[in-house]
């Protein structure tokens, strides 16, 4: 196993989410301080919108459509000129909040949720992901999930992962190509890891902030781990992006736990160049 010294790219930032790269940027939630950002490789930044109720997962529509998590009302919303405009209301769906999401290449959304009331302190329960179609319908793509996580789909369109959580792993299901999941099956064990957002590079290794022990790893379908990244902190969630391809952003809370209870601005994004690159 490799291990490597990333670089911090900017901070100044409550707890960053959903980190994905599109046209030169990188965009990521601020989820405790609502606001969506496009962030330069230059450290810049500039809010793209303000989305009151957390926003947190994001991703991309075939059409270059950017869509966001609320994650507290239970919808997703597409940005458009700094607004948000409603696109799915997963309120009669969802048991907890709205989390992370990945998008297939016909624009159908997989969106998973805490499946209960994390913050109030409920017992930890297994949920659902629910699928998002074009036409608006909405259903259930796969249950029993133990807190979905980050997702991404890998193997040219074939292949979705999501990160259990609480499970301590990534699980993979075969992604049909009208949209089913199917042969559940285990990508790797993380033991006592706690895998939160992921991304994939070109050889269908997945990368994934390990939230309760600061890593960022890369990891191969069976479970060995090529590289780690380790932080003082949480690592939370990744893309792979950059100017040629080959650099890997990481969003990293700097600091304990009670730290960001109390919303204290410790986190950033840190880069880290890749010998596999986007896949």
């Amino acid at each position: 196993m490799r291990n490597h010294i990333a670089t911090r790219l900017i901070d100044d930032f409550i707890f960053l989410e959903g980190p994905k790269w599109r046209d030169g940027s990188l965009w990521v939630s601020d989820v405790f301080d609502h606001k969506v950002y496009r962030v330069g490789l230059d450290g810049s930044r500039e809010v793209v919108a303000h989305v009151p109720h957390r926003p947190s997962g994001l991703g991309f529509l075939p059409d270059g459509t950017p869509i966001v998590v609320s994650s507290k009302d239970f919808r997703l919303y597409r940005i458009a000129d700094g607004q948000i405009i409603e696109y799915a209301d997963l309120t009669a769906h969802a048991t907890g909040h709205v989390n992370d999401f990945a998008v297939d290449a016909a624009g159908r959304i997989y969106v998973g949720n805490f499946g209960y009331d994390y913050d109030a302190g409920e017992p930890r329960k297994t949920t659902n992901i629910h699928r998002v179609d074009p036409d608006g319908s909405i259903g259930i793509a796969a249950s029993d999930v133990d807190f979905p996580n980050g997702m991404v789909i890998i193997n040219q369109g074939r292949t979705l992962v999501v990160a259990e959580t609480w499970a301590g792993r990534l699980t993979a299901f075969d992604l049909s190509p009208d949209g089913v999941l199917s042969n559940r099956r285990l990508f790797a064990d993380l033991g006592e890891r706690q895998p939160d957002g992921i991304c994939a590079d070109a050889q269908g290794a997945i990368w994934t902030g390990c939230f309760n022990t600061g890593e960022f790893l890369r990891v191969l379908e069976g479970g060995d781990i090529t590289d780690r990244v380790q932080f003082d902190g949480s690592g939370v969630s990744c893309v792979i992006g950059g100017a040629d391809g080959h650099t890997l952003f990481m969003t990293v809370y700097c600091g304990p736990v009670p730290d960001l209870v109390a919303g204290k601005r410790k986190a950033a994004v840190f880069t880290l160049p890749v010998a596999v690159g986007v896949a």
